[in-house]
C-alpha cells in the first residue's frame, strides 16, 4: 500500500512515546501519521463511527494501525479482537508496539492476525529502525530499503 493517501493511527497512552514514534516516522520520511488516541475504548469509537467520531469527512479511516498493547478501559489486544472480528475493518493492517515482551501477548496477538509485534526500544536508533521495518512490511512510502 504506497500511498500518499495513508492515514496511520496510532494507539498509544503515553504522549512521549506517542511523540516519539511521530518522530521516528517523520526522520523515515514516512508521511500519513495522522491521529494518537489514548485508549482502546476511542479506538473502537473511532474505527466504528460512533459517538463524536461519526463524521467520517473529519475523521476518516486510518489505512494501518499502529497499536499499544498496555491500553487504559480496553486493552489492546481486546481492540485487536474487535478488529478481526468486524466485517467493516477485519482487513485493516496493525503492528503492536508494546513494552510487552511476553510470549502470551506475542502469541495471542499472532492468533489474531497482527501484521508485525514490536517490543518498545529503548534507544531512539532501536525505534528508528522498527518504524523503518514497519514501513518495509507496509509497502509506505519513504522507506529507504
Amino acid at each position: 500500500m504506497s500511498s500518499p493517501e495513508s492515514r496511520i493511527l496510532v494507539v498509544e497512552d503515553d504522549p512521549n512515546d506517542a511523540l516519539l514514534l511521530r518522530r521516528a516516522f517523520r526522520k523515515a520520511g514516512i508521511s500519513g501519521f495522522d491521529l494518537v488516541l489514548p485508549d482502546g475504548q476511542e479506538a473502537i469509537d473511532y474505527l466504528g463511527g460512533l459517538g463524536g467520531y461519526r463524521d467520517r469527512a473529519a475523521f476518516p479511516l486510518p489505512s494501518h494501525l499502529i497499536l499499544d498493547l498496555k491500553l487504559p478501559r480496553v486493552t489492546g489486544l481486546e481492540v485487536l479482537l474487535w478488529i478481526r472480528e468486524s466485517a467493516d475493518h477485519q482487513q485493516l493492517p496493525v503492528a503492536i508496539l508494546s513494552s510487552s515482551g511476553e510470549s502470551s501477548d506475542q502469541v495471542r496477538a499472532r492468533e489474531l492476525g497482527v501484521d508485525a509485534y514490536f517490543v518498545k526500544p529503548n534507544r531512539s536508533a532501536d525505534l528508528q529502525a522498527i518504524v523503518q521495518e514497519i514501513g518495509r512490511i507496509w509497502s509506505l512510502n519513504g522507506v529507504r530499503v
